[in-house]
């Protein structure tokens, strides 16, 4: 195991405790990008198959039979999480570090600087420019929440804003140095993390991140860019939406046979992640 004090040293003198200033990126992105994982440490490691529940809207029901929870961090108070915890299960807790949420307790600590174009399709939603010292200060006093909260783990969203149109110039090198320093500041406070989506960078970042969360890669079929995660024994955790998934039970059977021949923990949920209904294929 690394010495994690030498390495939070060493991260300190390389992006200054809390990454660059969107003036001046460079210098900072190509150390943070090259800063070596945080790995074989004390937190929850989930491995392919493992079951669970994905809830982000409505009351929590705790009752499935699944090893994870994954909820809302900012709408799940430290007795829930307990009671979940409480039945051997463990407590992922989702939060956006690369979207600014205007609903969150938080939103009021971000500067216009941060901000930029709307998410598409949901509404309050800004693209961050990650490559700002003040949107990492924001995101590592949400994992200290995650932390104090009790959670196993974290679900950081939207890590691929360079893929979109965020109003940024920030590049792929950008996108990496920031989903690297989230990981390892997760792993610094002894939390799992997942990646979520960000396909296109899985193989610079699986040595980071302790399983992946991904949205719709049989609709689209990008699954197979997933099996880094299944090669290094962590788990994938995936979600489909599509209306032949919900109302066509063969449809179903067929993308679950796929999901378990390849060892996802595939669930068909609504896009609200309400649990209006909820299929598992495991």
């Amino acid at each position: 195991m690394k010495t994690l004090g030498m390495l939070f040293f060493l991260s300190f003198l390389l992006v200054g405790c809390g990454g660059s200033s969107s003036g001046d990126t460079s210098d900072n992105t190509s150390a943070s990008s090259d800063s070596d994982p945080i790995t074989g440490g004390d937190w929850y490691q989930p491995v392919p198959l493992a079951t669970w529940q994905w809830q982000l809207q409505g009351t929590v029901d705790t009752d499935y039979d699944v090893e994870i929870y994954d909820i809302d961090l900012f709408d799940s108070d430290v007795s829930l999480i307990q009671s979940i915890q409480a039945t051997g299960k463990k407590v992922i807790c989702y939060f956006s570090a690369g979207s600014y949420e205007n609903w969150r307790d938080d939103a009021g600590d971000f500067e216009a600087a941060d901000l930029g174009n709307s998410l598409d399709g949901w509404d309050g939603e800004r693209w961050l420019d990650i490559r700002n010292e003040n949107v990492r200060e924001i995101m590592a006093a949400r994992l200290d929440l995650a932390a104090d909260k009790g959670c196993d783990g974290v679900e950081p969203d939207n890590m691929d804003g360079y893929t979109n149109d965020p109003g940024f110039d920030f590049t792929a090198a950008d996108q990496l140095a920031y989903n690297r320093w989230i990981a390892n500041e997760a792993h610094q406070r002894t939390l799992a993390v997942g990646l979520k989506n960000d396909l296109n960078q899985i193989d610079s970042l699986v040595n980071y991140f302790d399983f992946a969360v991904n949205e719709e890669c049989f609709e689209y079929s990008e699954c197979d860019r997933l099996q880094p995660f299944i090669d290094a024994n962590k788990a994938v955790l995936n979600a489909e939406y599509q209306d032949q998934y919900v109302n066509d039970a063969t449809a179903r059977a067929a993308l679950c046979t796929d999901s378990v021949n390849r060892q996802f923990s595939t669930l068909v949920l609504p896009l609200d992640l309400d649990n209006s209904f909820r299929y598992s294929c495991n």
